[in-house]
């Protein structure tokens, strides 16, 4: 069962321009203490500041160095109060309440205080307030006006800061140390927020002043440009550039981010319908004010000027582009899709759903694929990377998601990341998560790859469990050998909780000397006596969760790692609680959303199997039409399918086939064999080049709906700027239904999610009014828990008894040999995200402007390779050229790269293995040789002859279209 729990936040409020600064943060307690503040009785949680109660209780104490998101300070001297029967003026920020106490925080004497330190401040800053940047939105200046200060009486001839030297080298926002008033802000919020202590304070007494790493620009120092020194800096110091060249922001709307799987909620603070900045909100329920490089800065992709604006049609892909109104566009794709239905039969055309695009934008089109096409060929990006996640969870805890809510990593004791790079993949949660480590917890690393978790400033790994690549079932099998064979489970929890039987026939299979730590070292690499000090830490350290990734599920028994997984979870009762559970880490920003929308060719909407004749009845019911109950075609059965000459026609919304999915060579020719392809999207992305109808896509600035991020959160998309093409995403699958003869009958995105609550059990009790009222909430969220579940599986397994399964260890079909003796691995970098087509448009180019192979210095010497030498890296699939890049992070025999930028060709190497269960490509394990070379491979030089062609198309297009305008 799923207990409900009440909500942790306050309603966000609906004047987001306007956050109010409590000073500092909120106290947790079940004590409360009273006590008297300028004449009123307040009470607040024991442990509450003096300026914290105060502001709750409506009188706002001047402050420069505090703020509610950092622990208080006590620097800036402006908080001072008077407390009856104390001496002296102690600061209100780092004074904890007291019962009976009697504060005053307004006084003569405490004016004459303030005004003092004010005047200190002010005569070393510039006085340039009307043309400074944070005009209107600066707290020296507020302060300055609440403080009475009027005049300076020392006058501004005497040593000061005024000719420091600015820092323009980040590409988002500025330094000038002119303006700093040393409060330590932005130093405490780079530590305590972020995790990455790249800011300190360099010099004493008058020269202090901040300092990016050893006195180093910006660009230069360990800064990861998440902006919290900047949204922590009460001056101008540090400063958006939008802000410096656009001004101050007249309005905001809270939304979420369009990146990664964490879902943060941002303020979009904007002037008219122009992004002035994005700001993360502090009352965001994934994020709490935190934020990323790309959610915070890398938003400008969204007025980019190759973005995709007027609907494009032709007949071939050697053709130019014909740029068309919609109506004509729609008229050709409709017509085009009935034709090769006629032609080739009811299942020769499919859709694919977006996991970029919003929960409501999803549902409609495996609606329309179901509902107008009349097959189940639908299929979701899910398939390339958490399809294992789903079956592997439902077949052991009973449903397909995560467990738990990122806050509950704050009680864990014992944290296990394996296959996953939280820092770059999912930064917010990777801070919260280092967060949790610098005060104790202990952490498990299982990874072929050095990541940044392992070692870095204040934190690392108990245990880095450097496997090699393809051998995980076998590590986890060897962990759970040493805790079922030392008695390390928790035999009470598997008795209630679990199915006996199920468990008996587990427990005896990994009790067997095969899936011992000795046992294994072979296939893994890693030495007995590491795995089994894990083990033990895992088992007995206290609450242990186990966050997970693509490098979990990205194999071929992807499946049955994760159930393996789960079977460790279970075996030490870490389930159904705070601080423990199985956390998948999604990849983007609404895989969970797209596969909880029935985007899967076997599932309708809420998991449940097309063969169910009573859920079929459901959607009949409230679609009109007769349901297909066999699955359809999954995205590799399309492929083949196409190069069968039997699925002739896709709709493809918002993804990139060509360069997200694998063995490249055999997705293009599988879409040159397709007679009709329609693309929707924001730019000409790699699939578009193959398309016959090109429809603009919108960027999430541009739309209304729901994502849900994976800790199951909905969360609200909420419309900043008018869809640029004219329509928003789910406007323009409607209208192509229409034109296939079925009619949609929706006016806003929220009567969408109103019939998704009505047919899906899981979102029973989801709302437009109940996400505006609650901020967001988490499935299930129905009559049993009208808040949502934070924490799934509290009393009992959603399936009812949790259920252990058999976990044999297969090797890899995909081996090293003496043609190709290195094993490739693939991931993700900070700064880029998935494919690149969002993040390539912005300056996050200046930090990762190419994909590039990582390999050590061992192999690099074997082969006589250098750093930065041009290498070619060749497979049984194909072969590709990238730049090299002698990394310590690799271990010899495994080489590593990224997959953002489409010319690098990774996917042209990866195979196509996939996993037994789901069809999730192998993109973790792939035998190559690395060489030296001179030029680009074959493949590339290919790539680049097309690439400018379908540019020509693109731009012969629009000249043609301007040229008849005038």
């Amino acid at each position: 069962m799923c207990r409900p729990r009440p909500p942790r936040r306050a309603p966000i409020m609906m004047d987001p321009m306007f956050e109010k600064d409590y000073g500092t943060p909120r106290r947790e307690s079940t004590k409360e203490v009273t006590l008297e503040i300028d004449g009123e009785q307040i009470t607040v949680p024991a442990g509450t500041s003096i300026m914290r109660a105060a502001s709750e209780g409506g009188v706002n104490v001047p402050k420069l160095c505090a703020t509610d998101s950092l622990e208080p300070f006590g620097s800036c001297r402006l908080c001072l109060v008077e407390i009856e029967g104390r001496r002296g003026f102690p600061a209100s920020c780092t004074t904890p309440v007291e019962p009976g106490m009697k504060v005053r925080t307004q006084s003569p004497k405490l004016q004459e205080l303030r005004k003092g330190v004010m005047e200190l401040y002010i005569s070393d800053h510039p006085l340039d307030c009307l043309t400074c940047a944070a005009n209107g939105d600066c707290e020296l200046q507020d302060m300055a006006g609440v403080t009475g200060l009027r005049e300076v009486r020392y006058g501004f001839d005497g040593a000061n800061h005024f000719d420091s030297e600015k820092d323009e080298s980040n590409p988002y926002f500025t330094y000038d140390a002119s303006k700093c008033i040393v409060c330590n802000r932005c130093v405490r919020a780079c530590e305590e927020t972020q995790g990455t202590f790249a800011l300190t304070i360099s010099g004493r007494g008058f020269e202090a002043r901040v300092s990016p790493g050893q006195d180093q620009p910006f660009m230069d120092s360990e800064c990861v440009s998440c902006g919290a020194c900047v949204a922590a800096c009460p001056t101008a110091t540090l400063q958006e550039k939008s802000v410096i060249h656009l001004g101050q922001a007249e309005h905001a709307k809270i939304t979420t981010c369009a990146y990664c799987g964490v879902g943060c909620s941002f303020k979009a603070e904007m002037k008219g319908n122009e992004v002035v900045r994005m700001v993360p909100h502090k009352d965001g329920q994934a994020n709490e004010g935190h934020a990323c490089v790309k959610g915070r800065f890398a938003w400008g992709y969204a007025t980019h000027k190759d973005r995709i604006l007027t609907p494009k049609i032709r007949k071939k892909i050697t053709d130019p582009w014909q740029e068309v109104s919609w109506d004509e566009a729609l008229d050709y794709a409709a017509s085009e899709f009935k034709r090769i239905q006629a032609k080739y039969g009811r299942d020769s055309i499919g859709g694919l759903v977006s996991s970029r695009c919003t929960n409501e934008e999803d549902y409609l089109v495996q609606k329309l694929v179901r509902a107008a096409f009349g097959n189940n060929n639908v299929d979701t990006c899910a398939r390339v990377c958490h399809s294992p996640t789903g079956y592997g969870l439902k077949a052991t805890l009973g449903e397909s998601a995560g467990t738990q809510t990122f806050k509950s990593v704050e009680h864990s004791d014992v944290i296990l990341v394996m296959g996953a790079n939280p820092t770059d993949g999912h930064p917010v949660f990777g801070s919260r998560m280092k967060k949790r480590l610098r005060q104790g917890a202990k952490l498990i690393v299982i990874d072929p790859r050095r990541i940044d978790l392992v070692k870095s400033p204040h934190i690392h790994a108990d245990y880095h469990l450097q496997l090699r690549p393809g051998t995980n079932v076998a590590m986890i099998n060897a962990l759970a050998h040493v805790i079922v064979t030392e008695g390390l489970m928790a035999d009470d929890f598997i008795a209630e909780r679990c199915e006996d039987r199920a468990f008996q026939q587990w427990r005896d299979f990994i009790a067997r000397a095969e899936n011992s730590p000795e046992a294994t070292e072979v296939h893994t690499g890693v030495p007995a006596h590491l795995v089994r000090g894990a083990a033990r830490l895992y088992a007995t350290g206290g609450n242990a969760a186990i966050y997970y990734g693509l490098g979990v599920t990205e194999h071929a028994q992807g499946s049955t790692t994760v159930i393996g997984i789960a079977n460790l979870a279970m075996a030490t009762g870490n389930v159904g609680r705070d601080g423990v559970g199985v956390n998948p880490l999604r990849g983007q920003n609404n895989v969970q959303g797209s596969c909880d929308m029935g985007a899967f060719p076997h599932e309708l909407p809420g998991y449940r199997h097309v063969s169910d004749a009573s859920a079929r009845a459901l959607f009949e019911a409230e679609w009109g039409v007769e349901l297909q109950p066999e699955p359809g075609l999954r995205i590799p059965n399309m492929f083949d399918a196409a190069l069968a000459g039997t699925f002739m026609g896709l709709y493809c919304q918002g993804e990139d086939i060509v360069q997200s999915d694998p063995n490249t060579q055999h997705v293009t020719h599988a879409l040159e064999q397709m007679e009709c392809i329609v693309v929707q999207d924001i730019f000409l992305n790699e699939t578009a080049k193959y398309a016959h109808v090109l429809l603009p896509g919108s960027s999430f600035l541009e739309k209304d709906g729901t994502f849900t991020n994976a800790e199951r959160r909905i969360s609200r998309v909420r419309q900043v700027m008018p869809p640029r093409a004219g329509y928003a995403d789910w406007e323009v699958t409607i209208q192509l239904a229409k034109r296939l003869g079925y009619e949609m009958n929706y006016s806003h995105p929220s009567e969408i999610m109103d019939e998704i609550a009505r047919l899906t059990p899981t979102f029973r009790g989801v709302s437009y009014e109940k996400l505006d009222r609650l901020g967001s909430v988490q499935w299930p969220c129905n009559d049993d828990a009208p808040q949502g579940t934070p924490v799934m599986h509290i009393d009992e397994f959603v399936r009812g008894k949790g259920k252990f399964l058999i976990t044999q260890y297969v090797p890899t079909d995909e081996k090293v040999t003496r043609r190709f003796p290195l094993i490739l691995t693939t991931g993700r970098i900070l700064s880029q995200y998935n494919v690149g087509a969002q993040t390539r448009r912005t300056d996050n180019n200046h930090w990762h402007s190419e994909d590039r192979l990582e390999l050590h210095a061992h192999d690099a010497e074997e082969r006589g390779i250098k750093d930065g030498d041009w290498v070619g890296i060749q497979s049984r699939a194909g072969e590709t050229v990238l730049r090299a890049l002698i990394s310590d992070r690799m271990q010899p025999g495994v080489v590593y790269t990224t997959f953002h930028f489409p010319e690098s060709g990774a996917n042209v190497i990866t195979t196509d293995n996939s996993d037994w269960a789901t069809n999730c490509p192998e993109y973790k394990v792939t035998a190559v040789q690395v060489t030296p070379v001179a030029q680009p491979s074959e493949w590339q030089r290919q790539y680049s002859d097309f690439n400018r062609q379908q540019e020509a198309f693109l731009g012969h297009a629009h000249n043609a279209t301007e040229a008849s305008a005038s």
